[in-house]
């Protein structure tokens, strides 16, 4: 069965059209994508702008064409914390509908939590033990941890790499602005720590998500060229070591990095403070990065409700 996954996430808008069955990976046929920058395009009242609005329609029809032309028997389509947390979702939501015939599902904080960590536990296995999984999107962070496939405590927080760049990085904070920002972070990741660690410390530790991966390349995790399979780790002490030399980096030069796209490099430097913020809290030395996430969740989830399908 061929399905398309239309991922409305606060950065990118993003069609993966894959072929699934019953038993087995998902396996990418073709991939659209374009930098929307949804959290970006928020008035001053938390409205998806116009500019917002028509980027996202002109994305979502154009996603639809492409689906139709690579024989999509269905497309799962679905918006994240950008549409989400904006006063006018319903209006987005029924301009889309109304204009390209696609209706989006908004995801909850906590199912974009639940559905990367299915993702993450079928990537790595029961042999991963207690897993904790870590998302930093665009409009927020996602944390989930349990032993089984569901996970025990599942839950978002507004600390996403773009929202965080939009208010607090017009220009680059000064010393004393970012350790106030470092402590806020801390203790709003703290907050739900106990939710995750009550069962007992993770056996494993993983991350997901474009910021994650950026963050590792950037770190001397080996290149997108040399294949899923390497492992890739983001380690605290690296990160730290190049915390000081990124806050100094003008984003024009952030963007030369490897790993990072001109997009997002303004999103490099909160995205990094959140990931401290998350390895400091749990007391991890390292993520482990997944290369599966929400939207390989979405896409599982849907296999499992379809038992009956078979190779071919």
């Amino acid at each position: 069965m061929r399905l398309g996954v239309l991922d409305i996430g606060s950065n990118t808008g993003h069609l993966l059209v894959v072929d699934a069955h019953g038993g087995a990976a998902p396996l990418p046929a073709s991939s659209y994508k374009e930098p929307l920058r949804l959290a970006e395009h928020l008035d001053g009242q938390g409205a998806v702008s116009q500019a917002g609005v028509d980027a996202l329609v002109e994305f979502t029809a154009q996603a639809v064409r492409i689906a139709d032309e690579r024989g999509c028997a269905e497309m799962l389509a679905f918006a994240t914390s950008a549409v989400r947390d904006s006063v006018n979702s319903e209006t987005v939501l029924k301009t889309v509908h109304e204009r390209t015939g696609v209706r989006l599902a908004v995801l909850s904080g906590e199912d974009e939590a639940r559905l990367t960590f299915l993702a993450v536990r079928r990537w790595f296995g029961w042999s991963a033990g207690r897993l904790a999984v870590f998302d930093i999107g665009g409009g927020s962070l996602e944390i989930a941890g349990g032993s089984d496939e569901a996970p025990d405590a599942a839950w978002s927080l507004p600390l996403g790499a773009a929202r965080l760049a939009r208010t607090h990085f017009d220009v680059m904070p000064d010393a004393g602005a970012l350790r106030a920002l470092r402590r806020e972070l801390h203790t709003e990741i703290a907050r739900n720590a106990g939710s995750l660690l009550r069962a007992g410390r993770p056996d494993r530790a993983a991350a997901t998500s474009k910021t994650f991966r950026s963050l590792a390349r950037i770190c001397g995790a080996a290149p997108a060229a040399e294949g899923l399979l390497v492992r890739r780790v983001l380690s605290l002490e690296v990160l730290r070591e190049r915390m000081d030399e990124l806050t100094r980096t003008a984003p024009e030069d952030l963007a030369r990095l490897p790993g990072v796209s001109p997009s997002r490099a303004h999103q490099i430097v909160p995205g990094a403070l959140v990931a401290e913020a998350c390895m400091d809290v749990f007391d991890l030395t390292e993520l482990e990065i997944c290369p599966w996430a929400l939207r390989e969740g979405v896409i599982l989830e849907r296999i499992d409700q379809l038992p009956h399908l078979a190779v071919g």
